[in-house]
């Protein structure tokens, strides 16, 4: 059993979401965003469904958390997202200066950190590989599936 407001618990929560984009034929990726140990935001891919490239499950949840917060800076939150955030998620949450990023498995071709690595805003921490096997998994499932 996980233990409550682990970094593993909020990430299974992140991959609840991300099942659910798999579920709908969405790339899975799934996000939430935590503040005070409170999950303020759940969100998944919904790209193809909106027929929106920025609809990314990270885009969806700032602007979920902004709302849900009354503001735009979400200084005191984590987000846990199931996949690196690539160039635009990563510069979307620099911009919302969130405190941490906690995601499960590296995206080696559209992951951030390979062209824009001080994207973030220079106080977020980062940290990478949480419950990445699973996370990898799904997606390589999905791609998989396509072939």
């Amino acid at each position: 059993m996980l233990e409550p407001f682990s970094d593993e618990y909020f990430m299974k929560q992140a991959l609840n979401e991300a099942q659910k984009a798999f579920d709908m034929g969405e790339i899975p990726v799934g996000a939430v965003v935590v503040c005070q140990n409170r999950i303020v935001a759940r969100s998944h891919n919904l790209t193809e469904t909106l027929n929106d490239v920025t609809a990314h499950a990270e885009m969806q949840a700032i602007t979920a958390a902004a709302n849900m917060l009354g503001g735009k800076y979400l200084i005191d939150c984590t987000l846990y997202v199931t996949l690196e955030p690539c160039l635009m998620c990563a510069g979307a949450l620099g911009w919302s200066q969130i405190g941490r990023v906690v995601y499960g498995a590296d995206d080696e071709k559209k992951g951030f950190q390979k062209n824009a690595e001080k994207a973030l805003h220079p106080k977020t921490t980062l940290l990478g590989g949480i419950m990445e096997a699973e996370c990898s998994t799904l997606v390589k499932d999905f791609f998989s599936s396509k072939r």
